[in-house]
């Protein structure tokens, strides 16, 4: 029996293992569970509720190997299907590709989910913490464009999950109103070979489908 992959359509985490499941070449079943915009994941699936003490996806699911959170998932990945690996092999470079990846979820998304938190709010523009949090946005674009400088990938040369991460959460921040600026050519030529990839498009193409289907706007992602 493969591997399950329990996911939603706008789920970054879930996307997250997705891409990451697909460049390594693994034989999954991707269940997308149920979702609509009025009821979000509600009712929710009892494979979900069952795995997931968090009651959210992503879940992966491997004969007896059941897991939840995107960062869990893909170290299992990297140990259970070591090759193509997406962790740097040198000490050094695997922390940082590491604290990179961490920082994309932890560090940068947060400021996305607080724009999402306000967009039911009248005018939420108007309001400071919607300021503070694109600032946050802006303020860590800065900071990856400079870190990027010459290289051809977030934590160095090698393509590796800290790239998945922070091209997911910047796709999430220009849905919400803050995409890279045209000023950040490094993050932008980033972007657009990550973009490329065939994994990613796969992923990305059929999150901006569901976009479309139900009347949101599709940032540029590639």
């Amino acid at each position: 029996m493969s591997a399950r992959l329990y996911s939603g359509p706008l789920s970054l985490f879930g996307a997250k293992v997705e891409i990451a499941a697909r460049e390594k070449g693994i034989d999954f079943q991707l269940v997308m569970v149920p979702f609509s915009q009025q009821q979000g994941y509600s009712p929710k699936d009892p494979e979900v509720l069952r795995v997931n003490p968090k009651r959210q996806v992503p879940v992966w699911v491997d004969d007896a190997v059941e897991l939840y959170d995107s960062t869990q998932i893909i170290e299992y990945l990297e140990d259970r299907w070591p090759t193509p690996a997406l962790w740097p092999r040198a000490l050094a470079g695997r922390a940082r590709a590491r604290l990179l990846e961490h920082a994309s979820d932890e560090v940068f998304f947060p400021h996305v989910i607080r724009l999402m938190g306000m967009r039911a709010n009248p005018d939420p523009v108007d309001a400071p913490e919607w300021r503070q949090a694109c600032a946050g946005i802006e303020s860590y674009y800065a900071r990856m464009e400079q870190a990027l400088g010459t290289h051809r990938h977030i934590a160095g040369d090698e393509y590796t999950f800290a790239d998945i991460a922070f091209y997911l959460a910047q796709f999430f921040a220009a849905r919400h109103t803050v995409p890279i600026g045209g000023a950040h050519v490094n993050l932008r030529a980033w972007r657009a070979r990550v973009a490329a990839r065939p994994a990613v498009k796969q992923v990305l193409d059929a999150m901006a489908s569901y976009l479309r289907s139900i009347d949101y706007p599709v940032p540029e992602y590639g």
